[in-house]
């Protein structure tokens, strides 16, 4: 107990000990020099000697034992550049103090919860490529190794062997095209050639590439409305092409047999159209709804796919709308169905 009050008093004795050597000093020169004036004006000659003394050194210690080794410690662990001090010079100001401390401790825990989030992100997304990737890479091993095994010798196994086995390696080449371009994206190192096109005229090409693919599930792709005049919109044509795509694969993909993909664009605001695609499908569960643009987010957490794909269609489809600076929005009701929206900017007709 003596040792702390012994530390806690330290600071205080050792300022008192200061004013009061020096206002010794200085009373013995007052009295001396001043010895021939008056009772009363000597009083007040010491009462202002004595205020400037305790306001100097009360400041000189103030910044000699709490600021400078505060500064001390925040130039040890390097955040002074965060923080107002390193513009200006130490004051007596602890309530600035106070905020700066507050607000490196609520920078600290917001940066602590960002990198948990990312580092269950990083443990998710491992976790995910390594379950993408594994499936078409066992699925080729096995092919190879029976081939190897002696069934090279018959020319019909080998042939379908060998057949299954491309399909894996292509499976593989989607997967790490798919990575390549959504870290192109998320890198903006792929850069975008923007032109004014016919939204509606894009569809119905999206329509016929997919339209063997959505029969085999009869599955209808159709406009809420017959366009008649076309509507065009600036942006990177190939790369909407791609949105729209995988956004109607998708709708296939998780579509009821029977079911129908809609599409519809309307105008939004006066220099901006919304591509709606609408489907009466399986639905999204609201939980997952805030994840589904992530990088082979799975739904399904039981870690088989119904449906093929790199995982990836998603994530590509939010990086390429935000690369053309717009949005996109999902809404979906379990076995009702998906709406998946974005927008686009209107523009003139280039003929006109």
């Amino acid at each position: 107990m003596a040792i702390k009050l012994r530390k806690s008093y330290k600071f205080a004795l050792r300022s008192s000990l200061y004013i009061s050597v020096i206002l010794l000093i200085l009373s013995l020169l007052l009295f001396g020099y001043f010895s021939f004036w008056n009772y009363w004006a000597v009083l007040a000659i010491a009462i202002a000697v004595v205020f400037a003394v305790s306001f100097l050194v009360i400041q000189y210690r103030v910044e000699e034992f709490i600021y400078k080794r505060i500064k001390k410690i925040y130039d040890d662990v390097t955040l002074l550049e965060s923080t107002s001090f390193a513009s200006r010079p130490i004051t007596t100001d602890m309530a600035t103090l106070t905020a700066e401390i507050e607000k490196f401790a609520k920078d600290k825990r917001i940066e602590i919860d960002t990198l948990k989030i990312r580092e269950e992100y990083r443990k998710d997304f491992l976790g995910n490529v390594s379950h993408e990737l594994k499936t078409p890479l066992f699925t080729v091993q096995g092919y190879i190794l029976t081939l190897l095994d002696g069934a090279m010798e018959d020319k019909k196994v080998r042939k379908k062997y060998l057949q299954r086995a491309n399909k894996g390696v292509e499976r593989l080449i989607y997967i790490v095209k798919d990575l390549d371009l959504i870290t192109k994206l998320e890198a903006g190192d792929l850069s975008l050639e923007i032109s004014t096109f016919d939204i509606v005229e894009l569809i119905k090409s999206v329509f016929e590439l997919l339209e063997m693919k959505a029969s085999r599930k009869q599955i209808a792709l159709t406009f809420d409305m017959e366009y008649r005049e076309p509507i065009y919109v600036k942006g990177d044509r190939e790369k909407i092409q791609q949105v729209i795509t995988n956004l109607v694969v998708n709708s296939i993909k998780y579509g009821h047999p029977d079911g129908t993909t809609e599409v519809s664009v309307e105008n939004l605001i006066k220099n901006k159209v919304i591509v709606r695609v609408t489907d009466n499908g399986e639905g999204i569960p609201e939980a997952h709804l805030p994840r589904i643009f992530e990088r082979f987010y799975r739904i399904d957490k039981s870690g088989s796919r119904k449906e093929g794909g790199s995982g990836l269609g998603l994530a590509i489809v939010k990086h390429i709308i935000e690369a053309h600076g717009e949005k996109i929005y999902v809404e979906s009701v379990v076995d009702v169905g998906s709406e998946f929206s974005f927008t686009l900017e209107k523009a003139k007709n280039p003929e006109a």
